[in-house]
């Protein structure tokens, strides 16, 4: 780590909050962080979403090169620098400053993501990782971690391809995504204070009940009645555009 890397870390002292949504394919998190986040800033807290790969111009052109089915001899190692990058440019331009604000940060994954996928999915050597996470990650830990389950990695993979065309990762087989799978419930139990899984197999309002649950502690303004009035008016939306598409 640079001197400079260093000083940046010694300087920041982080007074907002960051939470982060982990899972395999299709488990939902995109749904659960437009949840949590409208009920957050319907509560008054300033709340910043941002997605790995991507959120910053930078990174959202990494995402486009990773993602790519046509970039099928990607090396592991490319991949895992690729995610690195992408995370060392977010952390630096988006999620700190929001933080140094007193926002409220969810990110649609995060370092967890990349110990599941690059060393557990692909083989590399978990130390490795982990390294060069801690490089990336510029000394931030998220205060919660919420690792959404789907019942399977094959319905996930299946909710995940509805949504269109599935990227390299989705395409990775189903080996692949069972290790995945079992590479976040490995590392939940191995850091239960911080990391809770929960099912989405359940209703919507259930799973944001679970999601209230694991993140109430570190939203103190957050109300269940408001996350789960979040929830009734996230899925009444989303049914209105199918019913718009189909018309």
């Amino acid at each position: 780590m640079t001197c400079d890397a260093e000083r940046f870390e010694r300087a920041f002292a982080p007074v907002g909050v960051f939470v982060t949504f982990e899972g395999g394919e299709g488990a939902g998190k995109s749904t659960h962080i437009a949840i949590l986040a409208a009920a957050l800033r319907a509560s008054g807290r300033e709340t910043v979403c941002v997605r790995e790969p991507g959120g910053t111009a930078i990174g959202e052109q990494l995402r486009g090169v990773v993602l790519d089915p046509s970039n099928d001899e990607m090396a592991p190692l490319c991949e895992l620098f690729v995610y690195e990058a992408a995370r060392a440019q977010l952390v630096r331009e988006k999620v700190l400053p929001a933080l140094e604000r007193g926002a409220a940060v969810l990110c649609d994954r995060f370092c967890d993501s990349t110990v599941a996928y690059q060393a557990y999915g692909r083989g590399i050597d978990e130390r490795a990782v982990r390294l060069v996470n801690e490089v990336a990650c510029q000394g931030l830990v998220p205060a919660r971690t919420i690792v959404l389950e789907a019942p399977s990695a094959a319905a996930g993979l299946s909710r995940a391809a509805s949504a269109g065309d599935p990227d390299r990762l989705e395409r990775a087989g189903a080996a692949f995504h069972d290790r995945v799978n079992a590479a976040f419930r490995a590392i939940a139990q191995a850091d239960p204070d911080r990391v809770a899984v929960v099912s989405s197999r359940a209703s919507i309002e259930d799973t944001a009940a679970a999601v209230y649950a694991a993140v109430a502690a570190v939203f103190p303004e957050l109300s269940l009645e408001a996350l789960l009035r979040a929830a009734r008016d996230h899925a009444a939306s989303a049914a209105r555009s199918k019913r718009e598409e189909r018309a």
